[in-house]
Parts: structure tokens; C-alpha cells; sequence
């Protein structure tokens, strides 16, 4: 009658042990799954733990590059400045020699326009006019803070070698002639600035101006063909040649 207890008892200690084994199983499934959840998780953040370490480090890079950037740039800079700060304290320099340069040429420049200006006034009175509009630009010209002074100094010089090459020319322009009170229309013939004449277009009458006298007078017949023949080489309407021209002595002697 024992053996049927016995059995039974022996199927319950098995279904109990095989529920128990199962929980445990199952337990374990759980813990497993837990913990890979957990690893998965400590995973991510590893990596994002890592993304963020890989950007502050291309970031501090970055920073390393810039700032290597930089540092050359201000290099440059500071060069560039002394650089600056040295030019223009040349400069700084050369104003304060044009300064003095200027203070001893302004008088000089002037002291040149008085003597032109002497010296025209002084000349045989030829292009009277034009050479009195050159002097008086220049007397304009002196004051101005607008024109440097090497312009002035250079109009300077263009007028004094203009005046030179009077003494070189020969010249003939034709004008009004006063005299006496009279107005004639006559051909101005300048030789050099040796002799200064003068001709009526007809030929009729021809002249010279006086230094001593200060005037004009006029000439004998003898100078007519000459004076002519000078005034038609000087328009190149005639090839140069001998030219048997009076001169001073010689037109003294011819008023006598």
C-alpha cells in the first residue's frame, strides 16, 4: 500500500523541482538580458564618451593650428609696424630737410625772378607780351602752397633757358610798331640779342631799336634789301645764307 504514496511523492519532489528549475532559468534569462542591456548601455556611452574625446581633440588641434597661425601672423605684424614706424620716421626726416631746403631756396627763387625780371626790362623789347606773362605766372607761382618746390624751381629754370636761347635764334614776328604816336604794322626781326629791326611789309621803311636811346630809328636805305633777305631766311621762305646785316656801329654811323 506504500508504493503508490511513494510515487506520488516522487512525481511531486519532480514537478516541484522542475518549476524551481524552470524559475531559475528563467531567473537567469532575466539577469542575462539585464545585463546585456546594461552593457549595450555602458557601450553607447562609451562611445559617446569616445566621439567627444575625438572632438575636443580635433578641436584642441584646431586650436594648436590657429594659434601656430596666429602667432606667425602677429610675427609678421610686429615686423611689418617696426617697419612702418622706421619709414616714417624717414620720412618724418626728409620733411623736416624740405622744410629747411625750403627756407633756403624760397629766397633764392625769388631773388631769380627779380633778376629776370631786371634783366627783361633791361633787353632788347622784343615779344614784350609773352615774356612778361611768363615772369608774372612765375611771380604767381612762388606763393603757392599747392605747387611743390621742385615745380617752382623747374618753371624757373624753363624760363631762364628760354631766355638763353633768345641769344641763339633768329627770329620774326610781325606786330604793331608805336612811334611818335603812331601805330605801324611792321615785321619785327630779332638777331639774337645782338640787334633787334623792324620792316614795313612794303619795304618802304626799316629800322632798329636804339639801346642807348631807348627808341626806335630808322635805318637808311642800305639796310632795306638785307633786313629784307633776313626776314624771308628766318620764315624759311628762303635757304640761309650770308647776311650782311648792320650792326650797331654801323647804324650809328648811318644816323650821323
Amino acid at each position: 500500500m506504500q508504493l503508490p504514496f511513494l510515487r506520488c511523492a516522487t512525481l511531486s519532489l519532480a514537478l516541484c523541482t522542475g518549476t524551481v528549475m524552470a524559475n531559475t532559468v528563467e531567473q537567469a534569462l532575466d539577469e542575462n538580458t539585464a545585463h546585456s542591456q546594461a552593457a549595450q548601455r555602458s557601450q553607447q556611452q562609451v562611445e559617446q564618451l569616445d566621439d567627444a574625446t575625438q572632438k575636443m581633440l580635433q578641436e584642441y588641434r584646431t586650436a594648436l593650428l590657429k594659434t601656430k597661425t596666429l602667432t606667425g601672423y602677429n610675427k609678421q605684424m610686429r615686423e611689418l609696424v617696426a617697419a612702418q614706424q622706421q619709414e616714417l620716421a624717414g620720412y618724418q626726416q626728409q620733411l623736416a630737410d624740405l622744410q629747411d631746403t625750403e627756407a633756403a631756396v624760397t629766397p633764392q627763387m625769388q631773388r631769380m625772378l627779380e633778376v629776370l625780371e631786371q634783366f627783361i626790362s633791361a633787353d632788347l623789347p622784343f615779344l614784350p607780351y609773352e615774356r612778361r606773362d611768363r615772369l608774372e605766372t612765375l611771380q604767381d607761382l612762388l606763393p603757392r602752397a599747392d605747387v611743390s618746390i621742385a615745380e617752382k624751381y623747374r618753371r624757373i629754370l624753363e624760363a631762364y633757358q628760354i631766355e638763353s636761347d633768345y641769344g641763339r635764334t633768329l627770329e620774326v614776328w610781325r606786330d604793331a610798331l608805336k612811334r611818335d604816336g603812331n601805330e605801324l604794322n611792321v615785321d619785327f626781326l630779332r638777331l639774337g640779342r645782338l640787334m633787334l629791326y623792324y620792316q614795313t611789309p612794303d619795304g618802304h621803311e626799316t629800322g632798329w631799336w636804339n639801346a642807348q636811346a631807348k627808341e626806335w630809328q630808322v635805318l637808311n636805305g642800305n639796310a632795306r634789301r638785307p633786313v629784307a633777305q633776313a626776314i624771308a631766311i628766318a620764315r624759311q621762305q628762303k635757304s640761309p645764307d650770308w647776311l650782311a646785316l648792320p650792326i650797331k656801329t654801323l647804324a650809328w654811323e648811318a644816323q650821323q
